[in-house]
């Protein structure tokens, strides 16, 4: 028994973190799995609740039922609480007791909240978690607030409060789990599609959680565009073209789209646009039917999604630093510099590397992903690829395929959504034996033709 404990607590952070998320998507999933989670009688059975599960705990929102219909209050607070998990970081909520039995955070500890929150820097990081857990309960207790004053009209204040707090914390986790179901199931938020209100404070709960705590760090003490980090100025800049960019495309291309926007008002059409932009990029949930998107807007949903949210987020995807670091090397590349600089500073090779590893290893989990639910299931390529790109971009959108999918294909999501949420370089670390080591013997140069 002492010589498990010691290997245990040898583990790397890495594989801690992978190990751990892997844990409360299993806990979960048996808790999911009771006669007592579930609206219908008995249990739902144990791939849907994993599904279910990995789902929560991965913030992506795809459900294999309408979540208020489906699931009881019981299920309903499970559900919850491996967003809230998820989105944070079990370690992140772990070390709330240690605060409350004012426990000193150990430097293996540290390791793991760096490695779980996605940061380069051990310094500070216990006074970050602090930060981070109160940032979270002041936005996510204004969002329940004021989003319980626009749902206690429909619902009551029971059930106001209930669906305020629910969509506040699914929102700022970038989760989309809704349970608007009770009024109209599998509608998301297309209830209040012209509410700008509800829209507006879900837009800034999915924002401020996909900018990263890093970020919220930084712009605290830095207070001035000019005082940012390099990091920072990046994220705020990429967030705020894709959001702007993404809303002009969107309502160019579904301004006359009655499945959509086509009749409604023009301050309506805007504010629909600007969430589709918001929430394609991790958050998941919908005012306008998926399925009755143009061709256009479905490929740039799938763009999006691809992309996601920042580093040390809420957020999946690839992430906007990645993106950004990738273009301009390659404009860099194309005008025959060596370096890349972004805003006066230079980005190691190694790191330009690693995005483009990144990125890679995702585009091949794309294909093979489509391609495994392609042979599974007879659904269109739109559809397939769709599904793929919201599971690993821990999205939840969907055209309305997750439901009618069988066993085999639900198998392949989960995977892809937990790669999508613990990160493929932590899972590529986590299952590495040996650490990097520099190569003894190298090589000759050669030249090869590229293009």
């Amino acid at each position: 028994m002492r010589k498990l404990f010691r290997r245990i607590s040898t583990v790397s952070p890495t594989r801690t973190v992978a190990l751990g998320f892997l844990a409360i998507i299993l806990v979960g999933a048996v808790l999911l799995s009771l006669p007592a989670a579930t609206r219908n009688e008995g249990s739902c059975g144990f791939v849907n609740a994993l599904f279910t599960a990995t789902s929560a705990t991965c913030v992506t929102g795809l459900a294999i039922g309408d979540t208020w219909q489906y699931w009881t209050n019981f299920g309903q607070v499970v559900i919850l609480v491996m967003i809230q998990i998820g989105g944070l970081g079990f370690m992140t909520l772990a070390t709330v007791f240690s605060f409350l039995l004012r426990r000193k955070i150990g430097l293996r500890e540290r390791l793991i909240i760096v490695q779980s929150l996605n940061l380069n820097d051990i310094n500070g990081v216990v006074r970050l978690v602090r930060h981070v857990l109160a940032g979270t309960l002041i936005f996510e207790g204004a969002g329940a607030v004021i989003l319980t004053c626009c749902f206690a009209p429909r619902f009551g204040f029971a059930g106001g409060l209930w669906r305020g707090v629910f969509h506040s914390i699914s929102a700022f986790c970038n989760a989309g789990f809704d349970i608007m179901g009770k009024a109209s199931p599998n509608s998301s938020l297309a209830l209040y599609a012209e509410n700008p209100i509800v829209n507006i404070v879900i837009m800034t709960l999915i924002v401020v959680g996909g900018l990263g705590f890093f970020v919220w760090e930084d712009i605290v003490h830095a207070r001035s565009w000019k005082k940012l980090r390099i990091h920072s100025r990046i994220v705020i800049a990429m967030t705020a073209f894709l959001i702007v960019a993404g809303a002009a495309a969107f309502s160019l291309m579904e301004w006359t789209n009655p499945a959509t926007i086509g009749d409604m008002p023009v301050g309506s059409k805007l504010l629909c646009s600007t969430f589709q932009s918001v929430t394609t990029r991790t958050a998941g949930f919908a005012t306008v039917d998926q399925a009755g998107l143009t061709g256009g807007s479905k490929l740039l949903t799938m763009l999006l999604m691809f992309i996601g949210g920042s580093p040390g987020s809420t957020a999946g995807g690839v992430k906007t630093v990645t993106i950004a670091v990738l273009m301009i090397s390659a404009l860099r590349a194309i005008r025959g510099h060596e370096d890349v600089n972004i805003l006066g500073r230079r980005i190691s090779q190694k790191q330009v590397r690693d995005c483009l590893a990144i990125v890679v290893v995702v585009i091949l989990l794309y294909i093979i992903g489509t391609t495994l639910i392609m042979g599974f299931e007879q659904i269109e390529p739109m559809d397939a690829i769709f599904e793929v790109s919201s599971a690993m971009g821990t999205v939840g959108l969907t055209l309305g395929v997750t439901q009618s999918l069988g066993v085999p294909a639900l198998l392949v999501l989960i995977v892809l959504m937990y790669l999508g949420r613990v990160g493929i370089m932590t899972i590529g670390i986590a299952t590495m034996i040996n650490g990097g080591r520099e190569a003894k013997i190298r090589y000759p140069e050669e030249r090869i033709m590229i293009g």
